[in-house]
């Protein structure tokens, strides 16, 4: 297979996770940023509707705010099974991108089709070579090695009410979450990392994405806070309590980072705090004055 025309220009490998939500018809802040990593006006992307139950209407979407905001018509890649995730003429789509973006919905649909797949070694690829590769909701969640494919919400951690399933491991040592603060998912989240501590545990809500650069480092980018649970330490009554019942952890660390935070993922702290609520500290000098 010929080389991408970005094989020359290598980049460093670049995740954007975005929380759910994001805004698509203000000043689209987050989705601005991905197109701007992607390369702007010369940008080649690719949508990925797989997971959507509305597939043609999600295309439609992104191609309306990935035109406004400078870059040309995206192309599509959209298996509608895993025989078809061999298609050489998809695989060269992702080999030629210079960014991928994956739509919300069903994540499932996703570890059917991408994990283990042409396909998803192509996105590998896209990714070491430097391509943006972003993704939403259900997008986001595939990101991970693991990836919690179904769970019940709310802010109380419960055994075993959640399940994991293979994603696509671009961003190892994880579990990420999204839609995080609006649908409740901190008890869910918990219960998993408690389960498994050596992974760490990163909740986004919506209208929220981190910039992952390199593997190991990651800025917040939009208008709400993004979760990191640490539970390396903790105590929990994991391997013992009965299904469904609360679970006891105590000693995990946890982070909220708005937007404007860098934080290290290798070595779980942050290092960097730019503040971004420039209206918020307008609105308080005014009402001091």
């Amino acid at each position: 297979m010929a080389p991408s025309r970005t094989a020359a220009r290598r980049r460093h490998p670049t995740l954007f996770i975005i929380g759910g939500a994001e805004d698509r018809v203000g000043k689209a802040t987050v989705l601005r940023r991905f197109v701007r990593l992607a390369g702007g006006r010369s940008a080649r992307i690719v949508v990925i509707p797989t997971a959507s139950s509305f597939q043609d209407e999600v295309v439609a979407a992104y191609t309306e705010v990935f035109t406004r905001l400078g870059a040309p018509e995206p192309s599509v890649v959209n298996p509608q099974d895993r025989a078809e995730a061999h298609d050489e003429a998809l695989v060269a789509l992702l080999d030629d991108a210079t960014g991928i973006f994956m739509s919300g919905g069903s994540q499932l649909k996703l570890s059917q089709r991408f994990p283990g797949t042409p396909l998803g070694e192509a996105l590998h690829r896209a990714h070491e070579r430097g391509a943006v590769i972003g993704g939403t909701s259900a997008g986001a969640s595939i990101m991970s090695q693991f990836m919690i494919s179904m769970g019940d919400e709310g802010i109380t951690p419960r055994q075993r009410h959640s399940q994991l399933s293979a994603g696509l491991g671009l961003l190892e040592g994880v579990i990420i979450d999204q839609h995080f603060a609006q649908r409740s998912r901190y008890g869910r989240l918990m219960a998993m990392v408690a389960a498994s501590p050596s992974l760490i545990g990163i909740g986004i809500d919506e209208d929220t994405a981190i910039e992952v650069r390199g593997r190991q480092v990651f800025t917040v980018h939009g208008s709400g806070a993004v979760f990191v649970l640490d539970c390396r330490s903790a105590v929990s009554d994991a391997p013992e309590a009965r299904r469904g019942a609360p679970l006891m952890v105590s000693g995990a660390v946890v982070h909220s980072l708005p937007a404007g935070a860098t934080f290290d993922l290798a070595e779980v702290r942050l290092v960097d705090f730019v503040e971004k609520h420039a209206d918020a500290a307008v609105a308080l000098a005014t009402a001091k004055a």
